[in-house]
Order: structure tokens, then sequence, then C-alpha cells
């Protein structure tokens, strides 16, 4: 780092620190990429005692309900049947096991691989597990178009996207939570654009966008910070060399081609309303949902596991009896410990206390 950035760093703790006095205030952080980064970067030890920041939920890998992991898994023992996945959802436990345990799963670094893989193997259905929030989901729209026009007859997508703007409603009608600002996801910014967000000003509570460096944060969390203090109540654009006020259109349109919103359990949350996207009927022959007769089923949460209460905000990894005990990066128990942005992950890997 320039020793110019670190003097800026310095200087806006210290302008913070003076903002805040003995003000409690929370912010929580709805990105898994900033969840890792704060951690990293020893962010909060730079922040004075009052001011806290809690992760939400803005890892896509911890939200994904058990009862899709468990379909996942009953797809992947289908003998027939290979299912497509990134890397992160291995280890993410289901009812009694995990992917990395199921019959037929292959570890993708692109959705397009998962295409290929249908062409090189006409005799298995392949099932790409489609994960993530508004960020991923138009890569894996175009691939559905593409499956489309290909008339791949063994390709499916198992959709399991979520969409941040429900989630955050929620959070701000939860008084438990006790939030006066979000610092908000810099990557799904820069397909859906501010504007996105702007519901938030009207709900009375602000935000900031911000890029992922350390000085990025810190002075998100300063203009932030400041508006909090002065009572405005607004959404800020803090990464703008990359993120503008209507995003990336032609993305963010393709989500809306090949998908419509529904209802979808978050893991340890619980269903939160239109959260969720459906592939729409025009391309229902490439949902695994409608394409095979298994059926999903309730999947009860490990024992004493607290990721939901860590997703909104409401409690830390360190207030969970199972963390750094029987719930570790090698044996995790519950998501928020699989995932490399999952908030029990970092603390696991940077926090000393």
């Amino acid at each position: 780092m320039a020793e110019s950035d670190k003097n800026k760093i310095k200087s806006l703790a210290d302008a913070i620190r003076d903002l805040v006095d003995d003000t409690p205030i929370t912010l929580m952080e709805v990105c898994g990429t900033h969840t890792m980064a704060i951690a990293r970067y020893g962010i909060k030890s730079l922040l004075p005692a009052s001011l806290d920041i809690v992760s939400g939920p803005g890892c896509p890998v911890c939200v994904t309900s058990a009862q899709d992991i468990q379909f996942a898994i009953d797809l992947a023992n289908q003998k027939d049947c290979l299912v497509a996945t990134f890397g992160d959802m291995i280890k993410v436990p289901g009812e009694s096991s995990n992917l990395g345990s199921a019959q037929n799963v292959e570890v993708v670094y692109s959705p397009f691989d998962a295409l290929e893989m249908a062409r090189q193997n006409p005799g298995k259905e392949i099932v790409l597990l489609g994960l993530g929030f508004e960020t991923t989901t138009p890569l894996i729209a175009s691939l559905i178009k593409s499956a489309a026009s290909s008339n791949l007859g063994n390709f499916s997508v198992l959709p399991m996207h979520k969409l941040v703007p429900p989630a955050l409603k929620l959070l701000v009608a939860d008084h438990d939570s006790k939030l006066d600002g979000f610092i908000l996801p810099g990557h799904v910014s820069a397909i859906t654009g501010t504007g996105y967000f702007e519901f938030l000003e009207t709900a009375g509570i602000g935000g900031v966008v911000s890029g992922f460096t350390s000085l990025d944060i810190m002075e998100s969390i300063y203009v932030l910070i400041a508006d909090i203090i002065a009572g405005r109540t607004r959404v800020l654009n803090n990464y703008e060399r990359v993120v503008r006020k209507n995003g990336n259109p032609k993305a963010f349109n393709l989500i809306w081609e090949v998908y419509e919103p529904e209802d979808s359990k978050w893991r340890g949350i619980g269903t939160i309303p239109a959260s969720g996207l459906h592939i729409k009927d025009k391309y229902e022959d490439l949902d695994a949902n409608c394409k095979f007769e298994l059926k999903k089923r309730e999947v009860e949460e490990p024992k004493g596991c607290i990721c939901g209460e860590i997703l909104m905000g409401r409690k830390k990894p360190k207030d969970c009896r199972h963390f750094g005990k029987t719930c570790t990066p090698l044996y995790p128990v519950g998501p928020c410990m699989v995932s490399s942005e999952g908030t029990c992950a970092a603390w696991y890997k940077y926090h000393k206390e």
C-alpha cells in the first residue's frame, strides 16, 4: 500500500472517531467480499468502540437453503445425472451429508463449462447449480439462452439465485438488528446501479456503495457516518470508478428476460417474499425443478448453529457454541463457515479475540 494511502486511512480513522465520539452506531455490510476485506485489513481495529460493523446476508453460499442443497445432493446421487457446481458449494451441509460426498459432482470455474459438459456427455443429464445474487445471475441467464438456442436436451439449471433488496427490506423491518446504515455491495451495484437501492431512503435508512480496498471501505464508512450524525438519509456512491446510477442495463435486463421473482427460502432466516428467481415458462425445459420428478423436502438446521442470527446481524460468530470448536473450515457445521466469503470463516481466519 502506498504511504499516501496509509496516511489517508489514518486521517479517516481520526475523523471517524471525532464524528462518532461515544454515539452507539451499527452499520451492516451486505457483501461477502466486504466481509473478508474488513476482516483481512483489520478495519474494525481502527474504529471507535461505539461503532459496530456487522455482516449481513451477503454470501450466496451461506443463504442457499438446506432444502435446495439437499435437492442438489439427491440429483447428484442419481445414476445418469451429473451436477456441476462452483467449489464453494462442495462442503455446505445438507440433511446428513454434503455435495462433496455425492456420487456425481463436477466443480466448474465458469457456468459455460457446464454447457460444454452437456455437449461431451450426451448420455448424462448435466445440472448446473444457479447460484448468486444480481452479479452472477446475468451470466447464467445468458447461458440459459445459449442452451435454448443449442437445443441441448440434457442440460438444465437448478435456480438458487437471490435478490438483495427484499433481504434489506426485511433487515430494516427487523427491530432486533438495530441498524443505522448499510455498506452496499459494489459488485451487485455495478450491474443494478445505485438507483436499485434508493428505496432505503424512503425506509428512513441510508447506505453507501463501496469498493473493496481498505481506503475504499474507510472512505465509505466516513461518508456514511457523516450522514448519520447529520441526520441525512440517502444512498451514496463511493465506487464511481465502477458503479453508475443506472448500472449495466444490458446485463440487468437479461435477468428479467429469463427469470421472474418468486418467494424464496434463505437459510437460517426463512422465506422472504419475491427474493428469489424462477425461470420463466419460455425456458422451463431448462429448469431442473420442472425436469426432474424428485421432490424437495424440509431439512432441519444443525442443532446449535446460529448462522441465521449472524446473517441478520443479531449475533456474531463468537456467540455460537460450535464456533472454532466443533465448527471449523475443515469440518463446518453451518454454511457461514463453509464459503470463503462467510462471516464465520472470516472470523476464524482473522479475528484473534
